[in-house]
C-alpha cells in the first residue's frame, strides 16, 4: 500500500470539510475524485501533500514511495527558459555526471582508489536509473507531448500564458516520473491534441494516479476507480465514471427498498406493542416485542439522488436565415496574423464548434466576431433580427451581489421568485447574498449562464463555457444547450459537449479554417493522422511517415462534409416550407380572407414566393445528393 488514510478529517473553523475519511491507494491505482465545487476535493489533495494538516486521523505513506503533486498555482523560476525549466527536473543527473567526469580525472591519478571506485559506481548507477545519458531526448519528447514547439523552447517563463504555465508545470511533474502522480484538474488549459496525448501517456504510466476531474471523457479512459465527495464523507466505486454512475443509482435504490423494509418492520412491532401492552396474556410477550424494537437497527434513510440542475436558454424573435456572414476575415492578435481569409455563413439555428491548437487564435476569433476585437481585414454581418449573449473564459463581475445581479434584469419579481430562479443554477440559501467579486470561477460561470437565460438572445458565442465548472454543473450547461433551438458559436475542448452538440466542427489547422461533419468524424481524422505532429518526432520521421491522404482526397472529404451539411439544412428548409404552404393553402378556405382582394393578393404572393424557394431547394437538395453520390 503506497498510500493508507485512517479516519481522517479536517475542519475549518466550526465547517467540517471533510470527516472519517478511510481510503487506501495501491500501486499502479488510477483514482479519480470527483464532487461538486466546495466539496473538499482539493482539500483532500493538499492533505495528502503535507500542505495541510488533517485535524484527526491519520495518513501514513510508504517511506520509499515519490510523490509528486500538480497544483493549480504553479512555482516555476520566472526567469528560467522552457528548456532550462525542464532541466530543472535532472539537476541530481546533472550533478552526478560532473562528479563522475571529475571522479574519472582523479582515478587516471590512483586508479586503485576503493572509495572513489565505489563512489563513481554509485553515481553511474543513479544516472542509468533516471536515464540520464538521454536527458536532451526525454525533455524534447516530453515538451512535444505538451504541445510546445522546438522555436519555443527558448521563451522566458515569465511571458507565459496561464495555460502555457499549466503545460509546463505538468511537463516537469511527468518528466520526474514520481511512485504517485497527484494531479488537480489536469485537462485544463489542454488543446486538444495535448489532451489526448496526455491520457494515452497516463494509460500507460506505471505509478499510481490520483487525480480531481470534472471531465467525463478523461474519468472513462483514465481512471479504474472513483472516489466520490460529497457531505464531507468520501464513498469509492470500483470502475470509471459510467461505471460509478450506474453503481450509485443502484446504490441508492438497494438502501432505499431497505429503508422501507425497516420502516414496515418497525411499525409492525410497535403495532403490536400498542394493542398486547395493557392484556395481561400478552404483556410479556409485547414487553419482549418492545425491547426488540429498542435495539432494532434502523438502515440510515438514503440520501435522495443528487437533484440536477434543470435551466433552459430560450428566445423571442426569430431571425433572418443568415445569422451570421463572415467574409475574408483575417485575424490577428498585435502584428501576429492567427487566421487569414475566413469564410463562413452560419444560418439560423445551425451550431458550430470552434476548435484548435492552443495559440492557433480560437479565442481571438471569437472576440473577433463580437466586436472586442477589430478585425485586420474583411467583413462581420450579424442577420437583422440578431439577438446576441456571449460568454467569455473570463468572465468580469461588478460590485452588487449574485441577487441584486439577477434582480436588475427583472426588477418586477419577487424576491421569493428571483431567488427560485437563482435555485436553478445552484444558488441556494445565503449564497444568493454572495458579493460577485468574491465567487470563484464556477460560481462567476454559473451566475452568468444565469443572466444568459434571462437575455432571450437567438444568437449565442461561448469561449470554453464548461471550463470552471464541477461536473454536475457541466451535465445540466450541456444539456440546456443541447437543447436550445438558436444559433451557437461556441469554443471548447469539451468532448461530451462536443459529442452532445452532434454539430459541424470547424478546426483551425495553420490560420485556416477546417470543417469537420461531427465529432465522430473529427475523432476520426484526428486517430488517423492527428491534426499536430508531435515536437517529438525527427524531421526524418516526418519526412519519412506516410501520408494516408493526398491534398485533393482531403479537400474532396472536407467538401464532402459540407455538402452533407448543407443537404441537411436544405430537408429542415423544405420542411419548414411545406408547413408554411400548407398554412396558405388552409387560408385559402378561410372566408374572412377569400372575400378580401387585398388580403388574397397578399396571401397569393406568399405562396407563390415559397413554392419557388421550395423549388429551388429541391433542386440545390437533388445536385448535392448527386454529387455524393459520385
Amino acid at each position: 500500500m503506497l498510500i493508507t488514510l485512517e479516519n481522517v478529517g479536517k475542519s475549518w473553523g466550526i465547517d467540517v470539510i471533510l470527516q472519517k475519511i478511510n481510503a487506501v491507494v495501491n500501486e499502479g491505482d488510477r483514482i479519480g475524485i470527483i464532487g461538486e465545487n466546495g466539496a473538499g476535493k482539493t482539500t483532500l489533495l493538499n492533505l495528502l501533500m503535507g500542505v495541510l494538516e488533517n485535524d484527526e486521523g491519520e495518513i501514513i505513506f510508504d517511506d520509499n514511495a515519490t510523490v509528486g503533486y500538480l497544483r493549480q498555482m504553479d512555482g516555476l523560476n520566472l526567469e528560467n527558459t522552457i528548456y532550462q525549466e525542464m532541466q530543472t527536473v535532472y539537476k541530481p543527473v546533472y550533478d552526478a555526471i560532473n562528479e563522475c567526469a571529475e571522479i574519472e580525472k582523479q582515478l587516471t591519478v590512483t586508479p586503485d582508489d576503493s572509495a572513489l571506485i565505489e563512489r563513481h559506481h554509485s553515481l553511474q548507477n543513479l544516472i542509468y536509473s533516471k536515464d540520464g545519458y538521454n536527458t536532451d531526448f526525454l525533455i524534447k519528447k516530453m515538451l512535444g507531448g505538451m504541445g510546445f514547439k522546438e522555436e519555443e523552447y527558448t521563451k522566458v517563463v515569465k511571458v507565459l500564458s496561464g495555460g502555457e504555465r499549466t503545460r509546463l508545470n505538468l511537463a516537469k511533474l511527468l518528466l520526474e516520473n514520481p511512485d504517485i502522480l497527484i494531479l488537480d484538474e489536469p485537462t485544463n488549459h489542454l488543446d486538444f491534441d495535448t489532451l489526448v496525448w496526455l491520457e494515452d501517456y497516463l494509460i500507460s504510466y506505471k505509478g499510481a494516479i490520483i487525480a480531481v476531474s470534472h471531465d467525463r471523457f478523461f474519468l472513462d479512459k483514465v481512471v479504474k476507480k472513483i472516489w466520490e465527495v460529497e457531505d464531507t464523507l468520501l464513498t469509492e466505486y470500483k470502475g470509471n465514471y459510467s461505471a460509478f454512475d450506474v453503481q450509485k443509482q443502484e446504490k441508492l435504490k438497494v438502501q432505499q427498498r431497505q429503508y422501507e423494509a425497516d420502516l414496515e418492520k418497525a411499525a409492525k412491532l410497535q403495532d403490536y406493542v400498542d394493542r398486547n401492552l395493557v392484556r395481561a396474556s400478552t404483556t410479556k410477550m409485547a414487553q419482549s416485542r418492545r425491547k426488540q424494537l429498542e435495539k432494532m437497527e434502523m438502515t440510515e434513510k438514503p440520501k435522495p439522488l443528487r437533484v440536477p440542475l434543470k435551466f433552459t436558454f430560450d428566445f423571442d424573435t426569430k431571425p433572418y436565415d443568415e445569422i451570421l456572414t463572415i467574409e475574408n476575415l483575417t485575424v490577428a492578435a498585435g502584428n501576429r496574423t492567427l487566421i487569414q481569409d475566413l469564410n463562413v455563413v452560419v444560418r439560423r439555428g445551425q451550431r458550430l464548434i470552434i476548435a484548435g491548437a492552443n495559440g492557433s487564435g480560437k479565442t481571438t476569433l471569437i472576440n473577433t466576431i463580437t466586436g472586442k476585437i477589430r478585425p485586420k481585414a474583411g467583413r462581420i454581418k450579424l442577420g437583422q433580427g440578431a439577438v446576441p449573449a456571449t460568454f467569455d473564459q473570463h468572465i468580469t463581475v461588478g460590485s452588487s451581489s449574485v441577487i441584486e445581479t439577477i434582480w436588475a434584469l427583472r426588477p418586477k419579481w419577487t424576491q421569493l421568485e428571483v431567488r427560485s430562479y437563482l435555485a436553478r443554477f445552484g444558488y441556494r440559501g445565503e449564497d444568493v447574498f454572495k458579493e460577485c467579486h468574491t465567487l470563484s470561477g464556477g460560481e462567476r460561470a454559473r451566475l452568468r449562464f444565469c443572466e444568459m437565460s434571462l437575455d432571450r438572445a437567438n444568437i449565442m458565442f461561448l469561449d470554453e463555457p464548461t471550463n470552471h465548472l464541477d461536473i454536475y454543473m457541466r451535465r445540466a450547461v450541456t444539456e440546456a444547450l443541447a437543447k436550445y433551438e438558436g444559433t451557437i458559436l461556441v469554443v471548447t475542448h469539451d468532448r461530451f459537449l462536443m459529442q452532445q452538440l452532434d454539430c459541424p466542427i470547424m478546426n483551425i489547422e495553420g490560420g485556416k479554417g477546417v470543417f469537420y461533419e461531427n465529432f465522430d468524424e473529427f475523432m476520426a481524422k484526428h486517430k488517423s493522422e492527428g491534426f499536430n505532429t508531435k515536437q517529438s518526432q525527427s524531421k526524418t520521421e516526418k519526412q519519412d511517415k506516410p501520408n494516408n491522404y493526398s491534398a485533393n482526397q482531403k479537400e474532396a472529404r472536407r467538401q464532402a462534409a459540407a455538402d452533407r451539411l448543407r443537404m441537411r439544412e436544405c430537408e429542415r428548409d423544405i420542411e419548414r416550407l411545406q408547413e408554411e404552404i400548407d398554412g396558405y393553402n388552409a387560408d385559402m378556405q378561410n372566408p374572412q380572407i377569400t372575400t378580401d382582394p387585398a388580403k388574397m393578393a397578399d396571401l397569393w404572393q406568399k405562396l407563390e414566393s415559397a413554392n419557388t424557394q421550395l423549388d429551388a431547394l429541391y433542386e440545390e437538395w437533388a445536385i448535392l445528393g448527386e454529387k455524393l453520390e459520385n
